[in-house]
């Protein structure tokens, strides 16, 4: 065990963790909303300081991240659990477990050094929700900054101010899930609130953070047009019409049992995001289709095409369109 970052010590032998947006007040011997941390003896610890439960080589496409030096790889790394309890899950297995199920023990330095020996340009921290497990993340990312590589969070972006705050020096680039724009979906179906969220996402822009947000499209929950086009106006006002939108298709899972996203629910989301202005949409979770590649706003000619999670060709010059030169927002497009 460690003791946590990022909490206050109170009266009794309580505690108020300051990490995320749920500040759990903790009593003595208890843990928070995520399981992760507990109060012993009135000190905050994390349960799942080095304890690797995921680790593969990923294509930073796969996170999603399309406009982040695509086509590189990332090593991504998770530990048990969240700090949200949607019931739409795709990671259920870790992401609601105890961190007592299991995890390799696995040392920042060590988790920096695979990611070189893999080739990879970033580490992500991803699969379950990294804010949970912020102090090995934190400890792994100041490292991998100092070796020359890129930091990833791919988040439910409910982190606290202060947690931001510490860790933007080191993060690259954000993957935000966007689950609903409807305050009753977040404390329904999730465990959370939206307001958190969103004002997140507009303060990592402010602080330079290149991001990208992800809508889980779910039949009966998220998926009227009304609801899309406030989404995507919300991403266009706040965040820049430069700001990619990945629209990803539902499967049940967890204790969610709804149809299968309609693929013209997808589409109809896509269009809507062209149609207010966003430059970028892509389409997730379906068959190879032309959705998943990147095209100028200008000309719209090919850029980049890929092939599921893969880049077949990119065509993008110092950021640059070469047909008619119009600038492609990213961070190291080629």
């Amino acid at each position: 065990m460690k003791e946590a970052l990022l909490y206050e010590k109170l009266d009794n032998h309580r505690v108020r963790c300051q990490l995320c947006h749920h500040f759990c007040l903790i009593q003595e011997g208890k843990r928070g909303v995520c399981r992760v941390r507990q109060n012993i003896n009135g000190v905050l610890y994390t349960l799942v300081y080095g304890k690797v439960i995921a680790a593969h080589i990923d294509p930073v496409e796969k996170k999603p991240l399309f406009h982040f030096f695509p086509g590189s790889f990332a090593y991504s790394i998770a530990t048990l659990g969240c700090n949200f309890h949607c019931q739409w899950c795709q990671n259920w297995e870790i992401s609601q477990a105890f961190p007592e199920k299991g995890g390799e023990k696995i040392g920042a330095q060590e988790i920096v050094a695979l990611a070189q020996e893999g080739g990879c340009r970033s580490i992500a921290y991803t699969y379950t929700e990294p804010t949970i497990f912020f102090e090995y993340s934190y400890d792994i990312a100041r490292l991998a900054k100092r070796a020359g590589m890129r930091n990833l969070y791919i988040s439910n972006g409910y982190m606290s101010r202060r947690m931001l705050e510490m860790l933007s020096p080191y993060l690259d680039a954000v993957n935000i899930d966007l689950k609903s724009l409807r305050e009753e979906v977040y404390t329904h179906y999730i465990g959370g609130h939206l307001q958190p969220v969103l004002e997140n996402l507009r303060q990592m822009r402010k602080m330079g953070i290149w991001v990208e947000v992800t809508t889980l499209i779910i039949s009966g929950i998220n998926d009227t047009s009304e609801e899309l086009r406030e989404i995507a106006r919300f991403i266009v006002n706040e965040l820049g019409e430069d700001t990619p939108w990945h629209l990803s298709r539902f499967f049940p899972a967890y204790k969610m049992n709804r149809e299968i996203t309609p693929l013209s629910s997808l589409e109809r989301a896509r269009e809507i995001g062209l149609e207010l202005g966003l430059r970028y949409v892509y389409e997730g979770n379906i068959p190879d289709d032309e959705a998943v590649n990147t095209y100028c706003p200008n000309c719209q000619r090919l850029l980049i095409r890929r092939q599921g999670f893969s880049v077949i060709e990119n065509l993008i010059h110092r950021s640059e369109c070469p047909y008619c030169h119009f600038k492609i927002a990213g961070v190291g497009l080629g």
